[in-house]
């Protein structure tokens, strides 16, 4: 609070008085400030100096209060302006001592600041106070009193002049909660020692603190004490500069050894000494942007592998078809059979590999069954344990009572030996494995601390081992396609990469722990399934006589896979109409003089898709069956890769096994 003289527009020249709090406001340094005009006020006292009894009528018609009472408290005079700021009448203030009026908690101070104008005669600078007005309200007034003293120079009184600043003090009290209960982080720090001079319960919670009061109890250098030393030049630096800077971003280290990330914008105050700023904790929102960066990375990754599967897959279907038909003309004996052994098998290899890379992408097909996961893994149990080899003890834990999902067997049975190899790889010599189910329900609170998961309820499986374990770089590339920590020739880095793309297509959740030494954890979160059990089919044994009499249209845009298709559907003994577009296979179909019984189309087509020409095809021939194929599926049969019920679908490059099986399937199904 200071006061000078001020001209005015019209050149008159008026005493005012200038109060300045200083605020952060939207981030930036502010001054919360008022001006109030106390010429009267000065020359008031000026005249009280002089006569009182000249100025009376000066006093009468102030608008700050004016008051003097003895040396006991009481009045002996007062203007109205201090009647209406006490809220009694002037009747019943004559002779009221100032205790009357006073709040209970000032009444001590009050008492202090007169003593000592009696024993120093100095008047007081500008004091608080707190008054309880008659109708129990409470108003904070500023005072500043003086002594009286009669011609012989005794003490006989005090005098004084009082304003409300209660408003003042609202505003005050309103900007510090602002500052207090901000939930980013306020301070001001002394730029010669770096101490803490004042800070909000954001900082304190951002360095590992309680509270302010908790964290302000210490002093301590903030920046040398907390600041990671990694960090501290880096802010050394910016803060010699010419004392402003916006979005510093530093590493804390707080009380519990953690590490937390802190953006920081703030100013010198060099008049003051001191530097006042905001700050805010941004290490969730960093781990947040980069899983956004990386879901990104892998969904263009995803985008880019479907592509490259799709049209692979028709490629390899010509091989593998062509190859196997060579070997039906081979006599095993000639040298040239085991060279076409070797071609199926690397044509087979690669099939795996198109398969995997779909698995990523989220555009394998799936037939989704409800399912209790204990029983899928009990089934695979024997095959798990050839496949992980003797030395690794494999344990068991199955939950009771375990909630159903709705998932392709199938895939349960692709996470699980991806992750059963992928742990075995990492053990070596003697080790163990744990593969364990449970209920879980995740909330909100736990969502918080385990970014990337949906609030619900899911059956929860889990593959650990006492392996080697991963340092914090290699989890963090895990699932991406073709990573891989293990030699050349040793692993494709696909194995993770199919079990991410399975589980994200059936709407779960998977996380991995690991440290380094100390083993790793795989956990997958599939959805619950809700609806009601379904009763599970019993299939039949695979027929032994897949042959057929039966007519196929067979339609395919691409002329190889259509010659060899056509070649082995021939060799089961069907009756072969093939097309090489929609448009053709509606006019073979119109021309036919028999009968049609099933139509196999490929599910992306010029002209027309598959669906659409087999919805044309019905009109024709109202019981035809329908076999779909595709190098990956269509949202034309599927949404997001599974199947609509109902649907024959063959996925390509598929062996003359698969084909004269599927055929026979989709010909016999009812």
């Amino acid at each position: 609070n200071y006061e000078y003289r001020f001209i005015r527009k019209n050149k008159q020249i008026i005493w005012v008085l200038e109060m300045v709090t200083p605020i952060v406001y939207k981030g930036e340094p502010a001054g919360l400030g008022s001006f109030m005009d106390i010429t009267a006020r000065k020359r008031t006292e000026a005249a009280l100096q002089k006569s009182e009894e000249k100025h009376r009528t000066i006093l009468e018609n102030m608008q700050e209060g004016y008051f003097e009472v003895d040396l006991a408290g009481n009045f002996t005079y007062f203007n109205n302006s201090t009647c209406i700021l006490i809220g009694y009448s002037p009747e019943e203030m004559i002779g009221m001592n100032n205790r009357q009026y006073t709040d209970k908690e000032y009444a001590k101070k009050l008492f202090q600041t007169f003593n000592e104008v009696y024993k120093t005669g100095k008047p007081t600078k500008a004091f608080d106070w707190q008054v309880v007005r008659k109708d129990g309200s409470k108003r904070f007034i500023e005072a500043s009193v003086a002594l009286q003293i009669d011609s012989s120079g005794k003490p006989i009184g005090f005098k004084g002049v009082i304003h409300d600043i209660t408003e003042r003090k609202q505003a005050e009290e309103s900007y510090r909660n602002i500052f207090l209960n901000s939930q980013i982080g306020l301070f001001r720090t002394d730029v010669n020692t770096g101490l803490l001079l004042d800070a909000n319960d954001a900082v304190a919670r951002f360095i590992g603190f309680q509270d302010r009061a908790s964290l302000l109890a210490e002093p301590f250098n903030i920046g040398v004490r907390y600041v990671n030393p990694d960090d501290r030049k880096k802010m050394i630096s910016l803060l010699q500069g010419d004392g402003e800077f916006q979005n510093l971003e530093a590493r804390f280290l707080k009380n519990d050894g953690s590490i937390v990330l802190m953006r920081f914008s703030g100013k010198l105050i060099k008049e003051k000494g001191w530097l006042e700023g905001v700050s805010e904790d941004i290490t969730e929102r960093r781990a947040l942007e980069s899983q956004l960066q990386q879901a990104q990375k892998m969904e263009s990754v995803g985008r880019l592998a479907g592509g490259v599967a799709h049209d692979f897959n028709n490629m390899l279907g010509v091989i593998l078809g062509q190859t196997e038909m060579a070997l039906l003309k081979v006599d095993s004996s000639q040298p040239i059979h085991g060279r076409l052994k070797e071609i199926l098998k690397a044509a087979e290899r690669s099939a795996e590999l198109t398969r995997q890379l779909l698995a990523f992408a989220r555009k394998q097909t799936v037939a989704p069954k409800v399912i209790n996961l204990n029983e899928i893994v009990a089934g695979v149990l024997k095959m798990l344990k050839r496949l992980i080899g003797e030395n690794i003890d494999l344990n068991w834990q199955p939950a009771a009572d375990l909630w159903l999902v709705n998932v392709d067997p199938s895939q349960i049975d692709q996470i699980l030996a991806n992750l059963c190899v992928n742990a075995r790889d990492a053990i070596s010599g003697v080790g163990k494995m744990t593969i364990e189910t449970a209920n879980i329900t995740i909330d909100e609170e736990y969502c918080a601390i385990n970014t990337g998961l949906i609030p619900g309820e899911y059956v929860q499986i889990s593959v650990s081992d006492n392996g080697c374990g991963m340092d914090k770089g290699t989890l963090s590339h895990i699932f991406e396609p073709f990573f891989t920590t293990k030699n050349v020739g040793e692993g494709t880095g696909l194995g993770l990469a199919t079990v991410y793309g399975a589980v994200k297509q059936n709407n779960g959740f998977i996380n991995a722990y690991s440290e380094p030494s100390q083993g790793t954890t795989f956990t997958v979160y599939l959805p619950r399934y809700v609806g009601k059990a379904q009763q599970s089919q019993i299939e039949g044994a695979p027929r032994s006589d897949m042959q057929g009499k039966e007519t196929i249209l067979l339609v395919e845009d691409e002329p190889s896979i259509v010659e060899i298709t056509m070649s082995m559907l021939e060799m089961q003994g069907y009756k072969v109409l093939a097309a090489s577009s929609p448009g053709e296979a509606m006019r073979l179909a119109r021309e036919n003089k028999g009968e049609i019984h099933l139509l196999m189309t490929d599910v992306i087509m010029p002209e027309m898709n598959g669906r659409d020409l087999a919805k044309n095809m019905l009109t024709l021939y109202p019981q035809l069956k329908r076999l779909f194929m595709s190098g990956y599926t269509a949202n034309v049969i599927a949404h997001h890769g599974v199947l609509d019920e109902g649907v024959n679908f063959i996925q390509k490059p598929f062996s003359i096994k698969e084909l004269a099986a599927k055929v026979r399937e989709a010909l016999d199904r009812q």
